[in-house]
């Protein structure tokens, strides 16, 4: 049996779609024989009903295309089966998704789970379609294998308040805290393609059901969570160990380099946000000291702006605080990202000693001045040093290792006994007479 749909209709809804469910309700989104209660959005992309299963087939000059639920959906649990032949395609799943005329012409935007059988293996990432980018790229949590092309996978979005999370094959893959969208239509991307030759390759869903309003699941997971909201700890993270570095709204907890207490001037705290204004203020520490653990905040460069995260810091109070430096930089209009060697004072290098990698293109992890990037460091028992910018690892190293005592020693800190060797030392944020903004400061211990 066979129904095509190929064009933006107005249809019913699914039978039985029309009120919201109880806690112990599933409801079938698609019945199994037709597209009733689903429309096509923004492209031209063929949906049909083959054997059971939603097929969606790839079409050369049409941008991404959406099948689209009439009806819109806040707090549930989705679950599906979902296949790609053919040829490997991106595709994903919207949920809790917009297309206003007012909004970039109706085109569809808000979160999509990434079905993603290319080398890359992204599936089950978080990505905020047409607008913020990625918020949860397969390099947070890798699942190597874990997605099989030409298999029917299990799949399972769970979105309750601003807790989403997504599992392919039982297996937990994304956890995001983001509270921009409340609800939405869930949608069916076929994605568009590069080439002519691309044409013609499928993704099938059958089997979909949803659960309104559930009960929200126990909030534990090993897999790193992306909290993007502002200076929030999560109970999820407290269990993993992560406690606020900087609390949204004072100075306890960290002080000026060069006296006790906070700077005179130079920095300020407004709306949840903590300020370098480039006036002069001067660096600030941590109170307390750390060896091994992992750190992470969000921090907004203004165009030419020059910034750093130190850590390991000897701070004696004098002003002379050293250790490894976290670059922060506007690699496009600051002089210093030419300076150094190799790159190694570009953004998120290790400064005047290694740089980083190449950085991804993608929409949510190339950099951009103006608005809010997130940083970690991850700092292990055994020395292993690692950079993340934007839920990508740019950058490793073993402190102490030959390979790092030779970059220390063609650096301007050669002269500096035991550089980067302490096993305690401070966090620092710097000061280098640019506005720079930080929020979201949180750090365990490992």
């Amino acid at each position: 049996m066979k129904f095509v749909l190929t064009c933006l209709t107005t249809l019913p809804l699914v039978a039985g779609l029309a009120h919201a469910a109880s806690d112990s309700e599933w409801q079938s989104l698609f019945d199994g024989t037709s597209l009733s209660g689903w429309r096509v959005i923004n492209g031209s992309a063929k949906y049909e009903v083959v054997d059971g299963a939603i097929v969606g087939t790839t079409q050369a000059g049409s941008p991404n295309s959406f099948l689209a639920t009439e009806r819109s959906f806040g707090d549930f649990i989705l679950e599906f089966e979902t296949k790609q032949t053919v040829g490997p395609s991106n595709s994903g799943v919207q949920f809790r998704s917009q297309s206003k005329p007012e909004v970039m012409q109706g085109r569809v935007h808000g979160p999509q789970m990434d079905l993603d059988p290319s080398e890359r293996q992204w599936t089950g990432g978080l990505y905020d379609e047409a607008m913020s980018g990625w918020w949860y790229p397969g390099t947070l949590n890798p699942q190597p294998g874990l997605y099989k092309f030409n298999e029917w996978n299990q799949i399972r979005i769970e979105a309750v308040g601003p807790s989403l999370r997504t599992w392919v094959n039982g297996q937990l893959s994304a956890y995001v805290l983001d509270a921009t969208y409340k609800d939405g239509f869930i949608a069916l991307q076929v994605h568009s393609i590069d080439k002519p030759d691309e044409a013609g390759r499928k993704i099938l869903w059958r089997n979909m059901r949803i659960k309104e309003h559930p009960a929200a699941s126990p909030a534990a997971a090993t897999i790193f969570v992306r909290n993007n909201l502002p200076n929030d700890l999560s109970e999820v993270e407290r269990q993993q160990g992560w406690q606020l570095l900087w609390d949204g709204t004072s100075m306890t907890g960290w002080r000026s380099v060069k006296r006790d207490g906070p700077p005179a001037n130079g920095w300020r705290i407004k709306d949840g946000e903590l300020i370098v204004t480039g006036s002069g203020g001067g660096d600030i520490v941590t109170e307390k000291t750390f060896g091994a653990f992992e750190l992470q905040l969000d921090f907004k460069l203004t165009p030419g702006a020059n910034s750093g995260i130190k850590y390991y810091v000897a701070d004696d109070g004098t002003g002379n605080a050293v250790g490894l430096e976290y670059q922060l930089l506007d690699d496009d209009r600051h002089a210093d990202a030419k300076q150094g060697k190799d790159g190694n004072r570009r953004l998120a290098s290790l400064y005047d000693i290694q740089p980083r990698e190449r950085l991804m293109t993608n929409v949510g992890i190339a950099p951009k001045v103006g608005e809010w990037q997130h940083a970690r460091i991850v700092a292990k028992p055994d020395g292993t040093i690692e950079h993340w910018l934007n839920g990508v690892k740019v950058l490793s190293y073993q402190r102490g290792s030959e390979d790092f005592q030779r970059r220390v020693a063609a650096s301007k800190f050669k002269d500096i006994a035991g550089f980067g060797q302490l096993e305690q030392g401070r966090i620092l944020l710097q000061d280098h007479g640019d506005e720079v903004r930080f929020r979201s400061i949180k750090i365990r211990t490992l």
